[in-house]
């Protein structure tokens, strides 16, 4: 009997209780991220610009192309710790108390973040690195452990689990980064960040009885030991997490390495069981991998270079009021929140009508969306600029929904497939591999962005310059085209190793 099998008829379903026709614990997880993407989308909308000023300011015209390298390799290790992440959560501790302890890990982070110097900030963000790799790929498999395998409700809970996300941010950046930052100081939306993470925190607490046995220790690993073991893992591992945010090169290499060696590990649990099938649905899955890389890192642009452009170059004055830049980091999630019911309703229909997009083709079809996004921006240089060199607000707005456009046609599609394709019991690892393929896509964005921020590569001298924005915007409207023409003219040899899945 394949493993498969024996997953569908061993399945257990959570404690009983519906809402709106999905298990009640989809809606206790959905508060539970809504927190966890508050704390770090509050954060995030002020990073870039707060380091910078904070501590790179004596660089000059240099100091925005540093404050996105420090970004990008936060923001990639933040998900690049979710293989180890998912590792602990499958063999030792179980996913319920691998997000406790995560979350109580960022909380503690994002309170560092208030230091004024950079050793001691830095220090912060790799609390939130080792925290978010025990939380992050882990709340998500047990979205896909409340429903039984083939159960058609899976992909728009995953799309409402989605909507919790985009809810946390579309408040964190008016919160963190409007009403507390820019009022009072950049760093008090850094703790507006922490108190978030801790009420989070302390509700999933209360109400985890919801899950019943889901997300449950291992048997035998019930007791206090591994928590503790855990925890000295965790802040053994900040140690060298810190070094790597301090020197990016390293990180760049490290990710590859961890990359192949996750490929390696599936190719091998493939072969050594001798299933055929489930070897070829692991190549399907890293072939995914390589599609969300590319979209990640064309828009992961949001948080780093579109937040610096937004900030120099699109016109805030709207003539009835002005606002302020950070605002902009709540666009996406609010077209997320409009959208994502839409969506949600939209992919069953086709199924029913037989004209749904195979997994592949929706992943072609969100590279063309983040593609023809930056368009409206070259466009909007080339045509729309003010006498003072400024874009208006409109495009900006513009280029954001389409990308959340190709957003949903992707990101709740993936994590969906992840817990389809792998194994059951390695599930916790795939789901840490998708986040490993991000972060690895928030690497390329900062070095994408730190170009972008500083002329297009030309030098100091054009550092910030629109016409640097036009060129690597452009450069991105090419790249993510041909990758979405690629995957399109792809899937139907990547339906065919995923062998029934859809």
């Amino acid at each position: 009997m394949s493993d498969s099998t024996q997953a569908t008829s061993t399945w257990t379903p959570p404690p009983p209780g519906n809402v709106l026709g999905h298990p009640r614990a989809l809606w206790m997880l959905f508060g539970a991220e809504f927190w966890e993407r508050f704390s770090y989308y509050g954060m995030r909308a002020i990073l870039g610009p707060y380091v910078a000023a904070a501590f790179f300011s004596h660089l000059g015209a240099e100091a925005n192309a540093q404050a996105s390298l420090t970004y990008g390799g936060y923001t990639s290790m933040v998900y690049m710790t979710g293989i180890a992440g998912g590792y602990v959560a499958d063999r030792i501790l179980g996913y319920q108390r691998s997000i406790l302890m995560g979350g109580a890990l960022m909380a503690a982070g994002l309170f560092f973040l208030l230091a004024p110097s950079l050793p001691m900030f830095l220090v912060g963000l790799g609390l939130l690195v080792v925290g978010n790799g025990l939380f992050k790929p882990n709340i998500s498999t047990m979205v896909g452990q409340l429903y039984a395998p083939g159960d058609v409700r899976r992909d728009s809970g995953f799309t409402i689990f989605y909507m919790g996300i985009n809810a946390g941010a579309f408040f964190a950046p008016i919160v963190c980064g409007t009403l507390v930052g820019a009022a009072f100081g950049f760093k008090w939306g850094f703790f507006a960040a922490a108190l978030g993470m801790v009420f989070g925190l302390t509700v999933f607490y209360i109400v985890r009885d919801w899950l019943g046995h889901v997300g449950k220790p291992p048997e035998g690993r019930e007791g206090m030991g591994p928590l503790v073991g855990v925890l000295v893992a965790s802040l053994v591992l900040l140690g060298p997490v810190y070094v790597l945010l301090s020197e990016n090169e390293i990180l760049g290499y490290l990710l590859v390495a961890m990359m192949i060696g996750l490929v390696a590990y599936f190719v091998g649990s493939g072969i050594a069981r001798k299933d055929k099938v489930q070897l070829q649905r692991y190549v399907a899955m890293m072939i995914l991998f390589a599609a969300n890389i590319i979209f990640w890192a064309l828009f992961e642009q949001a948080g780093s270079s579109l937040n610096f452009f937004a900030r120099d170059f699109v016109q805030l004055d709207l003539g009835f009021t002005e606002i302020n830049f950070t605002i902009f980091q709540s666009v996406n999630p609010i077209f997320i929140l409009a959208l994502a019911p839409v969506f949600a309703k939209l992919w069953p229909t086709l199924d029913r009508a037989g004209m749904n997009p195979s997994i592949p083709r929706k992943f072609a079809l969100g590279l063309a969306g983040v593609a023809v996004g930056f368009y409206v921006l070259v466009f909007a240089i080339e045509h729309m600029q003010d006498d003072a060199g400024k874009v208006p607000a409109l495009m900006l707005a513009l280029c954001y929904l389409i990308h959340t456009m190709g957003e949903l046609c992707l990101s709740p599609i993936g994590l969906s497939m992840v817990t389809k394709l792998a194994r059951p019991q390695e599930v916790g690892l795939a789901m840490g591999g998708w986040f490993l393929s991000i972060a690895m896509a928030n690497f390329v964005a900062g070095r994408i962005a730190a170009i972008a921020t500083a002329g297009g590569g030309h030098g100091a001298a054009a550092a910030s310059s629109i016409e640097g924005y036009a060129e690597v915007f452009w450069q991105l409207v090419v790249g993510g085209g041909v990758a979405a023409g690629l995957f399109f003219l792809a899937a139907p040899f990547v339906n065919r190793l995923m062998h029934g899945v859809k």
